[in-house]
């Protein structure tokens, strides 16, 4: 990741190492960033000290942000109705990507998962949330059960009976 990497060494050398990797000019790049082609050329040849506005230009363009998305944490059966939506909340659009779990064990990897996948938030079953709240650090809610879920559910129990 770019980001990381000016930190690990000076800001010329991983630009260069950067545009190595995914086979793009300097020209390219000065476009997609709207940079003039000679300010990159200055940064790669040591001319000049980089500003923060062109920083952040280069960034944008090596490292787009990723659409804000909000993690389900669930059976397959249910992930399989509600992967890939979209829903909009106060002007800002979520998408919901769906971790299978059939396990505590498996919530609890998919809960750190997501978070580090980059999930705004986490929903899960109620059993889990307050388990998952100690180990992430984005808000985590719960899918609560309507009673036509239960009655169905036990109705389904009652047959087996």
């Amino acid at each position: 990741m770019f980001s990381k990497k000016v930190f690990e060494v000076d800001f010329r050398t991983a630009l260069e190492e950067e545009l190595a990797r995914r086979n793009m000019t300097i020209k390219e790049l000065a476009d997609k960033a709207g940079i003039p082609a000679a300010t990159l050329y200055k940064i790669t040849s040591g001319e000049g000290d980089v500003r923060l506005s062109t920083v952040k230009k280069i960034v944008q363009v090596l490292e787009p942000k990723l659409p804000v998305f909000i993690a389900v944490i669930a059976a397959k059966f249910l992930l399989d109705e509600i992967e890939g939506q979209e829903i909009c909340i106060r002007g800002q659009t979520y998408s919901l990507r769906g971790y299978t779990a059939n396990s505590i064990e498996e919530c609890i990897i998919a809960a750190v998962m997501s978070e580090k996948d980059g999930a705004a938030g986490i929903i899960c079953a109620p059993i889990l949330a307050s388990m998952i709240e100690k180990i992430v650090d984005v808000p985590v809610a719960i899918m609560k059960p309507k009673a036509g879920t239960v009655l169905d559910a036990l109705e389904v129990v009652a047959r087996r009976i």
